[in-house]
């Protein structure tokens, strides 16, 4: 993902017609007038401080978000421990970084009366990762699924739904990886038929990377995230491991004949988390943004992301989406229709990503590294 930054204004139409005469009258009273707008500074993936996502509150605030991107979890911590604190307002993190963060003392205690809470649906309001002793560190967001992407040109929905169709001949170095082991072992681990598949002993252990590798003649190629875009647009990978719909789902209104799927071995949960940075000198105004991005007026916003759309946990955030943008929400599984997103979850088809508990973050990093070096 490339990094960059567009400036937006703090002066709004109406304050310009408003103060039009006093400027003409009172030219040094209208320079402190428009005071420049204060500088927050955002460290998250692309996208989260684009102006579809953050403009109505820096013209409502007088702020100007500053973002950092970053691409991966392990990207994100070497940014922070490398930066001295206060760097970083808001910190954006995928929930199985939080705990690090926390840890690490990287981001703020939140006060959970200061945000509607109430408005989310349970499963969000004790989020883990959010929680640690009692105390609250961050805020989920927004979430989505991980399954099987395809090329509907080249593979039947039914075709897809399976993990095993990785393996089908007629995709013979068409299979693409998005490059992170813990998305692509985890769906593995899915495969072998592993419950909790971040949370195996040795022996399943040792059956995943057996069944990974031989997975390996298959594939085309390790893709970042612009490489999975491109791959899968052009047609050049037919399937893809370790993605969901915030990829296929750009491509696809774009129109891209891909789609994403849960297959019948389930899926896994990505989510992500905003925390106030450790050190901040703007944490209220970072206390404010939080309170936006979580409100429901913000939340359906955030579904609809122009970089990646995502699903949200604030219920009221569906039923603004709802009326706003009902074909998104449909397609999303934001609806009170039967199998939503929601039910999915509850149904026990969808598995939260995260580290692995009975091996170090460090074996699985090490595997994946001989795996793509096979």
């Amino acid at each position: 993902m490339s990094e960059f930054e567009k400036a937006a204004t703090g002066l709004t139409r109406r304050s310009l017609l408003a103060s039009g005469a006093a400027v003409l009258a009172t030219p040094m009273l209208s320079r402190r007038a428009f005071a420049q707008a204060t500088e927050l500074t955002m460290l998250a993936w692309y996208g989260h401080a684009e102006p579809d996502i953050v403009a109505e509150f820096e013209a409502e605030n007088n702020v100007k978000f500053v973002p950092k991107y970053y691409t991966g979890g392990d990207n994100m911590l070497g940014l922070i421990s490398q930066s001295p604190p206060g760097t970083f307002d808001v910190i954006l993190s995928d929930a199985e970084y939080v705990l690090a963060l926390n840890e690490a003392g990287y981001v703020e205690e939140l006060d959970p009366n200061d945000y509607d809470l109430t408005d989310y649906f349970p499963e969000f309001q004790n989020f883990p990762g959010n929680w640690s002793d009692g105390k609250l560190f961050s805020l989920v967001t927004r979430f989505g699924f991980l399954g099987v992407a395809y090329n509907t040109d080249a593979l039947t929905e039914a075709e897809a739904a399976n993990y095993n169709v990785f393996w089908d001949p007629k995709l013979t170095g068409k299979v693409g990886h998005f490059d992170w082991h813990l998305p692509n072992l985890g769906q593995m681990s899915l495969l072998n038929g592993n419950a909790n598949p971040y949370d195996i002993d040795e022996a399943a252990w040792q059956a995943v990377k057996d069944k990974t590798m031989t997975l390996r003649p298959q594939i085309g190629g390790f893709f970042d995230y612009g490489g999975t875009f491109s791959s899968l647009n052009d047609g050049q990978m037919l399937a893809f491991c370790g993605i969901g719909d915030w990829i296929t789902g750009v491509l696809e209104k774009n129109g891209a004949k891909v789609r994403s799927i849960i297959p019948e071995q389930g899926g896994l949960q990505w989510s992500e988390c905003f925390s106030i940075g450790k050190g901040s000198q703007k944490a209220d105004l970072a206390k404010k943004w939080i309170q936006y991005i979580t409100s429901a007026k913000g939340q359906a916003k955030s579904a609809q992301m122009a970089a990646y759309p995502a699903l949200i946990p604030n219920q009221k955030g569906w039923e603004v989406l709802q009326a706003e943008n009902p074909d998104e929400a449909k397609r999303q599984g934001m609806t009170k229709d039967a199998g939503n997103a929601i039910e999915m979850i509850r149904a026990g088809r969808i598995k939260f990503r995260q580290w692995p508990v009975q091996q170090s973050l460090e074996d699985w990093n090490d595997f994946w590294s001989e795996y793509k070096g096979a």
